[in-house]
Formats: structure tokens, sequence, C-alpha cells
């Protein structure tokens, strides 16, 4: 009965209305961009974006969208499946490793306070890594303590292998997070020469074998130019140098965690202090995580989602079932909901809306704070990011900076007479400056509510 109904939600939850809610941008677009590219150069490995190699992830996570993708087709249902089948993958992890660990009422309060908190439903319609990756972590931290409670070793391979597939889904945090953990861990326990017995040969030769049979041809294939870019400028640079410094303050996981993992999130004033050797490590793994990222320079609302499983299965254990029943059955109905009401929020993050008025044998330029990938993902045409000289300046790619990212293809003002038909996509706010710089009349196709729609030709 339980696993039926934790299908029910599963599938009523991530699956229902998919194929709704439209590739948004700044960052779904990036993912949904360089699928329909590599499938478009039928290259499955070399991970690319408006004709450039692309290093911002490893290739587990394309992988699982080129698959859905040539399924389904390119569209949002096959973009969006992946993150919705991990999620319930994450659920069915959480169920039989806490029925394992616990008991089985245990076990479905906590597959039931994951499949119900807010941020847990956003992450499985996200088209992003952190769903994947935080099925891996969370594999190989409970293979790690089911070989270390059980005393059998051989479940340490199964813990190397998930940290190996975790690395090729988002890189080295996908080893580095879990040993930390496992490491804290074991010197609480004062057992850290256990790591004698975590770290054997065989262990350490399947995560190699695994992890290096993408990062060593990428290396080969493409040289410096992949270490540099995903290793410096989207791991070290991201873990020292700030992407948003306006989210760089000390409460900002905080207020991620009391909406993220609401309406359980608010018990955590019920917490009572681990004394089991399972609730220390369910404590050590979440705090473990909240704290690292709170270290890091970037900060995003997804980085601390590896904790959502751990905090389910302790949550648990201080909250009355009765309670867990009646604020997942509400929330269940409010996130069944949200749904389908996201549908207009998100068609205000993407260019979908704007495909009607874009015309082939016109050239489309982008005057807005962020460039609408989206837009290029919908028509198949290049879209031109206008900027002024001095802006372009500032923007140009660089391999010490975040402009790194900026791999989109860009134009000047001075550069717009080549173009003689054009039409524009312009932020309300730069709409003056953007007339002010081209010195001619034009018309606005439409206006939506945060930017504008324009048409002209230049003579």
């Amino acid at each position: 009965m339980e696993i039926r109904i934790l299908i029910g939600l599963c599938f009523a939850l991530f699956f229902l209305g998919n194929w709704l809610l439209p590739v948004t941008d700044p960052t779904e677009n990036c993912y949904a961009l360089t699928v329909k590219e590599m499938l478009e150069a039928g290259d499955w490995f070399s991970p690319r974006i408006y004709g450039n190699y692309w290093y911002d992830k490893p290739i587990f996570f394309y992988w699982e969208l080129l698959i859905s993708c040539k399924i389904f087709g390119v569209n949002e249902f096959a973009l969006r499946f992946p993150s919705a089948v991990m999620a319930t993958a994450c659920v069915a992890l959480t169920y039989f490793c806490a029925k394992l660990l616990l008991n089985k009422k245990s076990a479905f309060c906590a597959a039931v306070i994951l499949c119900c908190s807010v941020e847990f439903w956003y992450v499985a319609h996200a088209i992003i890594t952190d769903m994947t990756l935080v099925f891996f972590i969370s594999a190989a931290l409970f293979a790690f303590y089911f070989g270390y409670t059980k005393k059998k070793t051989a479940l340490y391979d199964l813990a190397w292998t998930a940290a190996a597939f975790a690395v090729l889904t988002k890189g080295p945090i996908g080893f580095c997070l879990p040993a930390l953990i496992i490491f804290i861990f074991l010197c609480a326990e004062s057992r850290l020469s256990h790591l004698v017995a975590l770290f054997r040969a065989r262990g350490i030769a399947i995560f190699l074998l695994i992890a290096a049979s993408w990062y060593l041809p990428m290396y080969i294939i493409h040289g410096d130019d992949f270490i540099y870019q995903f290793f410096g400028v989207h791991n070290l640079l991201r873990a020292t140098v700030s992407e948003h410094p306006i989210f760089n303050v000390w409460y900002y996981y905080f207020i991620v965690f009391f909406i993220g993992f609401c309406p359980y999130s608010f018990a955590i004033f019920q917490f009572k202090t681990p004394r089991s050797a399972l609730n220390r490590f369910l404590f050590i793994w979440a705090l473990t995580v909240f704290v690292f990222f709170q270290l890091a320079a970037t900060k995003y609302p997804t980085y601390t989602f590896p904790y959502v499983i751990p905090l389910s299965i302790l949550f648990t254990q201080f909250i009355n079932p009765r309670v867990i029943f009646q604020l997942a059955a509400v929330s269940a109905l409010l996130l069944f909901i949200g749904n389908f009401a996201a549908i207009p929020i998100l068609e205000r993050h993407s260019a979908k809306s704007a495909v009607q008025f874009i015309r082939t044998d016109y050239s489309i330029v982008s005057f807005r704070k962020f460039y609408p990938g989206s837009l290029t993902f919908y028509t198949g045409l290049t879209v031109y990011r206008l900027e002024t000289d001095a802006r372009l300046a500032e923007l140009r790619p660089n391999n010490n900076s975040w402009t790194a990212v900026n791999v989109m293809p860009f134009i000047r003002f001075s550069e717009l007479i080549s173009h003689k038909k054009i039409i524009a996509l312009i932020d309300n706010d730069r709409f003056d400056e953007f007339i002010q710089l081209t010195h001619r009349p034009w018309r606005i196709l439409h206006e939506f509510n945060d930017y504008k729609i324009v048409i002209g030709v230049i003579p």
C-alpha cells in the first residue's frame, strides 16, 4: 500500500504537466541548447553550445537528456523527464534504505516528507543536474554506512561506483562531498583507522575506471582548454569567487532551508541531539553539506540540496507521523496545483512566447540583462547579444573570470548597420538607451511585462 501511494505521489507531483513548462533562462536553456546541438552534431561525448565546446558540467546528465530526447523528441517533457525519474529514484532509495535502517513506518514517513517538500518538488521539474547528483551522492553514503555497520567491505565498492557517477554528473564535488562527510563521521566515531578498509585498491580502481572513461578522453581531445575551463572556471573559480555577489551573505542558505524544506522546515525547532550512530551520521551528512556550501563563494539555491534525504529521515524521528501526513496532504495538493500554476511564472523567464513574433529573414538581437538562450532553442536561429563597445570589452570571455561563460554570439551597436532587417528584444528599463544608441525609429511588435519586441529596417 505504501509503495502504491509513493508511486502515485511521484507521478502526480513530478511528471504531470511537465510538457507545459517552457524552457527558462538563464540556466535551463544552457542544458537544452547543449543537448540540441549535441544531437545535431551526432556527438554524444563533447558538450557544445552556440557552436563552441562547453565545459560547464560533465557528461552524465547530458546522456540522460540525450536518451530522453531520442525517445520522446526534443521538447519540454523530454528535457524534464530525467529529473522526474531521478526524483522518483531518490524517493525509492530513501524508502528502502530507511526501511532497513529503521522500520517500515519511518521509511514511509521519510519518503512522504521528501516527496512533499518544496525544493524537492522544484528540482524534480528542473532541467539541471542536481537531482541526479543527489541520487548518486546519497547512494554512495548509504552504501558506505551499510558497509560500515554490517562490516561488509564489499559494499564499499558500490560506494565508490556511485561516487564515480556523481563525479561524472557534476565534477569533483561528487567525490569531495561524500568523502568529507565520511571523514568527519569516522572522526566523530573515533574510527578514523577504518579509512584503510574504505580506501582499498579495488574500490579506487573502480572509481578511476568509471570517472576516467570521460575525463581522460576529454583531455586527450581538447587539451588544456578543457582543464582551464572545467576545473579552473567551473570548479575552482566557483568556489573562490562569487558569480552572484548579492547572494553571498551568511543567511542565504538559512532562507533556502526554511523555504525549500517547507512545510517541515519549521520542525527544526523541535530537533533533538542525535544519540544513535545512525542519527549522528545523518546529522553530520546534512550539516556538512550546509557548512561546506556556506563557505563557498558562489551560492545557488540548489547547492545545499544534498541534505534533503538525511533531513527527511531525521525528521521522521521527532515529528509525530500524524502531523507528517497532515502536512503532506496539504502540501501535496498545493504542489500538484503548482505543477500548472507555475506555467505563467516560468513563461516570464522564457522567450518561448516571443517565438510567434520572430521572422526568419530578420536578424535577431537581444538587449536584455539575461541573454534569452531559450529563443535560440525554440527557433534554431542565431540571437545576438547586443552591447555597447565599452560593455562588450567587459563581457568578452576570459578564462580568469566569470566572463568565461559568455560564449553566446555578440554584436556591437556599430555593427547593426550590416544587418538591414532587425527584430530586437529589449528590457523596458533599457529601451530609452536602445533608442538613443540606434538613432532611428522602431515599431513595437509586442510588449511583455518586462521587455519589448521591436522591428526595424536600417536603410
